[in-house]
């Protein structure tokens, strides 16, 4: 088997489960593997590139231990912190962003879920943007209840992001205030409501390929319709600081480090090795073989990829993500992005300027 002859199977029907030899996507020629994935993208989305900005809603005192984030009160990180933003100010960022031709625009919020009055507040505020604008909205919040998830679709939300980070395996390892299975049954809850599931995760947090793997076809089983994926960038003051260097040489990539990692005072990851980018390119592709009709979103880490990550969209991505992140800081911006993407020749239109 080959790489390119294994895309052409996707595309003629096959998927990828848990009973195939993963190991082939470790192994593979990376070249192929990324002409292969470019090859599903093609056909399953096409040159259309889906382009989300987010704002974060609510910054800093997380109860959760996310060891990545500097959002946790577990860490001491110079994270700016505040409450439930005033409407006018998400109404105007949403504005902006509809008039750069983002087609989906989010708020996120710091918390292990968005409760009481500044759930309310949250509601009112896609209400306004629901009736003012024309750009599609998402949501990312926590975890939610089915009766929220309903609240937020009705508000005129029609996408929810909820990470699951990394692997069942290697979850423990990265946060203990919350699980797993509470991820997976949040994501459930947002594709039995109907809405657009958004949800990927981290890679360089001392995983190995096989929980990349595990994420991977896990996504799959879930079925969510976008996948961000994440270079960690380490923060100072988090608890991933000195974690191990993620397992490149366990597939052999011999490459050049462009560092994904982006040390910002106060965190405790500042001693992670940085991924290289023959490593990003391999994850993203292979996510795109067992993922083919999803959405590959690239988010954090990006500017440390060549040229924004024009390599990345040539090997399976289809859509990125800009914005005040709430775990990093943000990386490529809106008309950069256009223009690497236009220059490409793919389409960055967006519905409702067509």
């Amino acid at each position: 088997m080959d790489a390119i002859k294994l895309a052409e199977e996707i595309i003629g029907g096959r998927r990828i489960t848990r009973e195939d030899d993963l190991s082939f996507f470790l192994n593979c020629d990376l070249d192929e593997l990324c002409k292969g994935a470019d090859m599903i993208r093609e056909k399953f989305v096409g040159d259309k590139v889906d382009l989300c900005s987010i704002i974060n809603g609510r910054s800093g005192r997380c109860p959760e231990d996310c060891k990545y984030c500097a959002q946790s009160a577990h860490h001491h990180t110079n994270c700016e912190v505040y409450d439930f933003l005033p409407e006018e100010k998400i109404l105007e960022a949403c504005k902006m962003n509809e008039s750069e031709g983002v087609d989906r625009f989010s708020i996120v919020t710091a918390g292990k879920a968005l409760t009481g009055e500044e759930f309310e507040k949250a509601i009112h505020a896609y209400e306004t943007m629901k009736r003012e604008c024309k750009i599609d909205l998402c949501a990312s919040m926590g975890f939610l209840t089915a009766e929220q998830l309903h609240r937020l679709h009705e508000a005129g939300v029609t996408s929810y992001h909820h990470n699951i980070e990394t692997s069942k395996r290697n979850f423990p390892n990265i946060c203990t205030t919350h699980t797993y299975d509470m991820k997976i049954e949040t994501l459930k809850k947002v594709k039995a409501e109907g809405m657009y599931a958004c949800s990927g995760g981290i890679i360089g947090m001392g995983e190995t390929w096989e929980d990349r793997l595990d994420m991977a076809v896990s996504l799959s089983e879930v079925g969510v319709d976008s996948i961000p994926i994440n270079a960690l960038m380490p923060i100072p003051g988090t608890c991933l600081l000195y974690t191990s260097p993620s397992p490149r040489d366990e597939v052999g990539v011999d490459s050049i480090p462009i560092n994904a990692l982006m040390p910002i005072p106060g965190t405790p990851l500042e001693g992670l090795e940085r991924l290289s980018e023959p490593e990003i390119l391999r994850t993203i592709a292979f996510f795109r073989y067992i993922n083919p009709k999803a959405d590959i979103r690239l988010a954090a880490g990006r500017a440390l990829l060549t040229n924004d990550g024009e390599l990345a969209f040539k090997s399976g991505a289809s859509a990125t993500i800009t914005g005040n992140m709430l775990t990093t800081a943000a990386c490529a911006t809106i008309r950069s992005d256009r223009e690497l993407l236009e220059s490409m020749g793919r389409d960055v239109t967006p519905e409702y300027w067509k």
